[in-house]
């Protein structure tokens, strides 16, 4: 229903500015009518350049199902970016629209937003009449007193910020998800689950229904599934958040998991291709993720490898196995699992996510558009490309279309300098995600870890990528940051501060890109970053070594490097895995190839090790992890291993490496799909537990740390990925994410 115009508006600013003599905060002041419904219009930080604002209805009429709330800024100030809301701008004229949760405003109840907003000077106007669904409410403006409050603010400089704002109250950006509803046959029952997003109310309940149908007798509270026994497997499914006692409206129909895998149809570049590794973000913006593919020619190379290899190509398609888009990498970038690795993220904030990869001549977009010389070809008698322009390009993840293309950093130089000339080491590269400023996405390209390490960071705003800060292990006083990385890496807040590091291997830069800390360890193939002991305040890494002089593994704390424990040396330690697998020992267990025993966060040992040593995955319904390898899943014991999944038709990629396509919170609650290639390489296979939980956990997707490590999985040698928390065995009630959506 429409509000009429019997409602009150208020509008309150404060901390719009800080006052140099008192220190205190200037209020603007607030406008009212008739009563019937108010507006909180709170003007909560303000900087150089830009502000942010909460704004707060108040419903004191009838009941609303839907609203839009329209003003007009008194002056140049100009909506950013937002969260719980939809914006709609032109000028100084803005619409902030209902998001699915809280478009039902009852009478007496709210309905919040928030959004960043850019101004010319330093003083912040406020809005003097707001109109909600079509009726305008003016009235006088009036001063209103409130208390002083004082305001530090921090600044950390580093070489090149790169434009665009970002969030000074500490929020992350993330994607508007929609609610993920998926049924997964369990027996003769249908396990419905969904997501529970940030931008919930934390009090939300869920109503299940069938069809037209209610199934659950009261609201679901404890958890995001429900078990519907005796339905039919193809039943349809929707979820209703219940807010404030309020039924929202329906979520998206369920996808369904009928034998408990889905296909995803994929199409082939040609003979003798593989799926390989995958990667999912919101390409359209519409709030389910698309698939993002690399196939790899059955002649790629190990970089230790001579011999020309065919062409990369990468795909992107929506769940229903509609191709978006083909990208041709060309001839002069070879195929293996060092060279292209590719990072899909919303680097821009604008809801949509972009796809970035390392790029040459005779690339071809999406579109069909070749980047640099169509005609070039740089591949050498051994199929090495060791001449000849390097580029990093961003696509548009919706067309496929190149938006910004700029010179790889770093480039090459001269190929003996980082630790072979025949062009092994010189084409070992690393990329991720990082949250660098504590707001948003920049993009990390990396090249090097044997000898020298070069890891340089992006940004990718107003349509442009632009260098915010490049590390070399070559420049003064980083020497020993050499030969420090590993085959993949992690990113994470180490220290604290809001804002994200690189964790490299054996050495961590921090987000302003200089050198946090090194062990002098060196290089290794596997390494894990998270709460793994949460007996202990901050993150912990665990790693394994390569040489016959160094530790086996080791076990840190990571916002210092400081060795926790060690295990002995015994040569080149290839595998390593940590994380929660054994309820009977607090926190996660670590084990590695050249040790013997599973080990507790102490290093003690706990007695047999898993049966594999390669990836993991909530499956069951506790919070004890699993073990995934090959192309199954089973659960740790101390006596022996339990196989929980065999899956059917598929086959691993990467070797002996034996990882997924990918494996991620995707859909449904917070426990992890599984994404395997069909052995005829026709269907991406995801697996969806059938296992019901009592955790209420909000989606994985939405704590940034597991979110950029699903960015970075399909880098080199895949890694797990690990959320900022600790998810086990007598784990503490979840943080609840402190994040803002993006447009």
């Amino acid at each position: 229903m429409v509000l009429t115009n019997s409602f009150r508006v208020r509008a309150i600013a404060a901390a719009t500015a800080i006052s140099a003599l008192t220190g205190g905060l200037v209020v603007a002041g607030v406008a009212s009518a008739a009563p019937g419904c108010g507006v909180d219009y709170v003007v909560q930080n303000k900087w150089q350049g830009g502000f942010s604002a909460n704004v707060t209805i108040t419903n004191l009429g009838d009941p609303v199902d839907g609203w839009a709330l329209t003003w007009s800024f008194p002056g140049s100030e100009r909506v950013a970016e937002g969260w719980n809301a939809t914006f709609a701008a032109s000028g100084a004229s803005v619409t902030a629209s209902n998001v699915d949760w809280n478009r039902a405003v009852p009478t007496g109840g709210t309905a919040s937003f928030g959004f960043n907003g850019t101004v010319t000077g330093t003083e912040v106007g406020v809005p003097t009449t707001f109109t909600l669904n079509g009726t305008t409410c003016t009235g006088g403006v009036s001063p209103t007193s409130t208390s002083t409050t004082t305001t530090t603010t921090t600044t950390t400089t580093t070489s090149n910020p790169g434009p665009g704002p970002s969030d000074p109250t500490g929020r992350k950006q993330v994607e508007r998800l929609d609610r993920g509803v998926i049924s997964v046959r369990s027996g003769s029952a249908n396990l419905v689950s969904w997501r529970l997003l940030a931008g919930d109310p934390q009090n939300v309940s869920f109503n299940v229904y069938r069809g037209s149908t209610k199934v659950n007798a009261s609201p679901v509270t404890a958890s995001t599934n429900y078990l519907d026994s005796g339905a039919a497997a193809d039943a349809s499914y929707t979820v209703r958040a219940v807010v404030n006692g309020t039924e929202q409206p329906a979520s998206p129909a369920s996808l369904v998991f009928g034998a408990g895998y889905r296909d995803v149809p994929i199409q082939s570049p040609g003979t003798g291709y593989v799926a390989n590794d995958a990667s999912v973000g919101d390409l359209d913006g519409d709030g389910d993720y698309e698939f993002v593919l690399k196939w790899d020619p059955d002649n790629a190379k190990d970089n230790s490898q001579s011999g020309v290899t065919g062409n990369v190509y990468i795909d992107a398609y929506r769940i229903d196995g509609t191709r978006l888009w083909r990208i041709d990498l060309g001839r002069n970038i070879r195929a293996g699992a060092h060279y292209t690795q590719f990072q899909v993220y919303d680097y821009d904030g604008d809801g949509k996510a972009e796809v970035a990869m390392k790029t040459a001549d005779a690339t071809r977009d999406g579109r069909g558009t070749v980047i640099g010389d169509a005609n070039a070809d740089h591949r050498n008698s051994g199929g090495y490309i060791l001449t000849g322009p390097e580029f990093l390009t961003m696509f548009n993840g919706q067309t496929g279309a190149a938006m910004s293309t700029v010179n790889y950093d770093p480039p090459r130089g001269n190929v003996g300098s980082w630790g072979d000339t025949y062009g092994n080491r010189v084409d070992r590269f690393l990329a991720g995600t990082a949250y660098l400023d504590g707001a948003r996405p920049s993009l990390i390209m990396a090249r090097g870890y044997y000898t020298r390490a070069v890891i340089a960071a992006w940004d990718f705003r107003n349509g442009q990528l632009t260098k915010r800060w490049t590390f070399d292990s070559n420049a003064s006083g980083n020497g020993g940051y050499a030969g420090q990385g590993n085959h993949s890496l992690s990113i994470g807040d180490v220290d604290q501060d809001g804002r994200d590091e690189i964790v490299y291997g054996a050495a961590t830069i921090d987000d302003n890109g200089r050198g946090l800390w090194t062990t002098g360890l060196g290089h290794g193939d596997a390494g894990h970053l998270g709460d793994l002991d949460p007996s202990r305040a901050g993150l912990e890494y665990f790693k394994v070594s390569e040489s016959t002089s160094q530790p086996g593994s080791w076990f840190a704390d990571a916002r210092t490097g400081s060795r926790l424990w060690t295990t002995a040396s015994g040569g080149d330690n290839g595998r390593g895995v940590a994380g929660d697998i054994y309820a009977g020992s607090p926190g996660a267990e670590s084990w590695s190839a050249m040790d013997t025993s599973l080990r507790s966060t102490t290093g003690a040992a706990l007695g047999r090790e898993p049966s594999s040593i390669n990836f993991l995955a909530w499956w069951d319904g506790d919070p004890t992890r699993e073990l995934l390898d090959q192309t199954r899943i089973d659960k740790y014991g101390t006596g022996g291993d339990t196989r929980l999944l065999t899956g059917s038709g598929v086959a691993s990629n990467n070797g002996t490496k034996a990882t997924p396509a990918l494996s991620a919170d995707l859909f449904g609650d917070w426990r992890e799909e599984v994404v395997w290639r069909t052995s005829d390489n026709t269907a991406l296979r995801i697996y969806s537990t059938p296992n019901q939980t009592d955790r209420r956990i909000p989606t994985l997707m939405h704590d940034t740390m597991y979110r950029v490590a699903i960015a970075w999985q399909n880098t080199a040698y895949n890694q797990p990925p690990h959320p900022s928390f600790h998810i086990g065995n007598g784990m503490a009630t979840p943080p609840w994410p402190d994040v803002y959506y993006a447009r």
